[in-house]
């Protein structure tokens, strides 16, 4: 009987491999059928929404676009699936652990959250509709972190006051729903200075791991060095120059040469210097800024960058000022048309950080006097001196006092108007001397133009009739004359101390109205 048995199953062994035998003798193993998984689906609602926030109010900030999120999701999860995680969400945290790249010291505030959802090592001891939740709200964490910077309540604060860049919620859930980029779309473009600021932080971050660069010694009664001099300071300002990218060559040498003065030169140029052929204790000074505080000037500014609207950038014609820079341009068509140094507020009559359209040009202007210049200077005047109006060809009109047209005017041949509450202007002046300064903030408030006829003959260079003849001649009329541009043209007045040139240089100016301290101590604060 036992035999039998064996004999039934030894010929169902040889039945079976014959039946699945191929043409070829392949014997093909045939796997068990498996039933395939359920789509992973849980329901996130208004009620488990509201719950979540209850137990982690610090993220309530998001709570009304999270809704609408899982709303239009259908309320269903966004970063889950059988598998765990979805590779969007991987990648979400990654960029999130990178936000000092962005120049960005801030952390999550349920950190040690949802580092457990994403570090193997931890355990993931929320729910699965918490994990998801808690992913939606760090993906709006970077989204404002990153895009947008701090809020407009604070930037005003700042004395911050051009138009505002919005962040477009939508435009975010929108990359979630098609795990595409968060960062550097056309949706999401960032002003364009961010991006190289951010690639300047990338370098001097490396130099500051390397070490930085020594402080250049040189002695208490040290004049210059000039072309010639040796001493063991001129080798280490050609070390200096050489880590920052100033000097491309190091040949350690202690004499003074051509090439060093050159990297000098090219130097004080990116630093809001006047370029001289010789080296100067200011230089030194500036050279001796270390690494760190650049790092901080960088990162104060790519957070003004912010701030922007990149659409700004775009205008056909626009004309910008960088407060710290003394400079004004005139951007046509994405390129520099126009440029000149000007004299900005001084400390205590600082200039505003906002915009406006120019709409006017006004030759052989009136200057009428502010009441508060009219207190503090003319009244006391007139006190001393009975001819004191008439020597500074002032007079009454209609209960104001204003100066007479004419070279000796304060506002000198011509002004340009954007009509704004803060009363803010660029004219001319006479006082011509102050553009010889490296620093110019010596207004009260107003942009003086170096370069005046200049850009009314820029502005105008769409007007046939108005000929650089017919402008000096209207500049030097002494009758005042006003003259509307066909289309206004838009004026930003900006502050930034760490801009990077077309050329692709970085360029540090110096702190005229103290501004970056208060907001990197924010920025290091939150």
């Amino acid at each position: 009987m036992k035999s039998f048995s064996k004999f039934l199953i030894l010929s169902f062994v040889i039945i079976t491999i014959s039946c699945n035998k191929t043409n070829k003798d392949t014997i093909i193993l045939k796997k068990p059928l498996q039933k395939e998984t359920a789509e992973l689906k849980i329901a996130i609602d208004s009620n488990t929404i509201s719950k979540f926030y209850q137990t982690y109010p610090k993220l309530a900030l998001y709570q009304a676009e999270v809704f609408k999120l899982y709303k239009k999701q259908g309320t269903k999860q966004l970063w889950l699936d059988n598998k765990g995680v979805v590779e969007f969400g991987n990648t979400l945290f990654n960029k999130y652990r990178g936000l000092p790249d962005e120049g960005l010291k801030a952390s999550f505030p349920y950190n040690e959250k949802i580092n457990q959802v994403f570090e193997r090592t931890l355990e993931n001891k929320l729910s699965q509709i918490d994990t998801d939740l808690m992913i939606t709200n760090l993906y709006f964490y970077y989204a404002e972190k990153v895009f947008h910077g701090f809020d407009e309540k604070t930037t005003q604060s700042l004395e911050w006051l051009l138009p505002r860049k919005k962040l477009n919620y939508q435009v975010f859930s929108d990359s979630i729903f098609h795990n595409s980029a968060i960062s550097d779309s056309k949706k999401n473009k960032m002003f364009s200075q961010y991006y190289k600021l951010r690639e300047v932080l990338k370098q001097y971050r490396e130099i500051e791991k390397n070490g930085g660069w020594k402080a250049i010694e040189v002695s208490n009664d040290f004049k210059n060095f000039k072309l010639g001099d040796s001493a063991v300071g001129i080798a280490q300002i050609r070390e200096r120059l050489y880590i920052t990218g100033d000097l491309k060559e190091n040949s350690k040498s202690a004499v003074c040469d051509t090439v060093l003065i050159s990297a000098v030169k090219n130097y004080e140029l990116h630093h809001g210097k006047t370029p001289k052929n010789i080296i100067l204790p200011e230089h030194i000074k500036e050279m001796n800024v270390n690494v760190s505080d650049r790092i901080k000037t960088i990162i104060v500014n790519m957070e003004r960058c912010r701030w922007i609207d990149p659409e700004l950038e775009k205008g056909k014609e626009f004309i910008e000022v960088n407060i710290p820079e003394f400079k004004l341009y005139v951007i046509r068509d994405g390129e520099i048309s126009f440029i000149s140094p000007v004299v900005v507020g001084k400390a205590m009559t600082k200039t505003v950080i906002f915009s406006g359209m120019m709409q006017y040009i006004v030759f052989s202007p009136y200057w009428v006097i502010p009441q508060s210049i009219i207190n503090q200077e003319i009244k006391p005047g007139m006190a001393k001196d009975k001819d004191y109006l008439a020597k500074k060809q002032l007079e009454w009109n209609n209960g104001q006092v204003r100066q007479l047209p004419g070279k000796n005017n304060s506002l000198g041949l011509v002004k340009f108007l954007f009509p704004n509450s803060n009363n803010i202007y660029f004219h001319d002046t006479p006082a011509k001397s102050l553009f010889e300064r490296e620093n110019r903030a010596f207004s009260h408030g107003c942009v003086r133009v170096a370069k005046p006829k200049e850009l009314a003959v820029e502005l105008l260079k769409n007007d046939p009739s108005w000929t650089p003849e017919r402008i000096d001649k209207a500049m030097h009329a002494g009758k005042e004359k006003w003259y509307t541009l066909k289309k206004k043209v838009p004026v930003y007045i900006g502050y930034f101390t760490a801009w990077v040139d077309r050329n692709g240089n970085v360029n540090f100016y110096d702190d005229v109205y103290q501004r970056d301290e208060s907001l990197i101590k924010l920025l290091t604060e939150k």
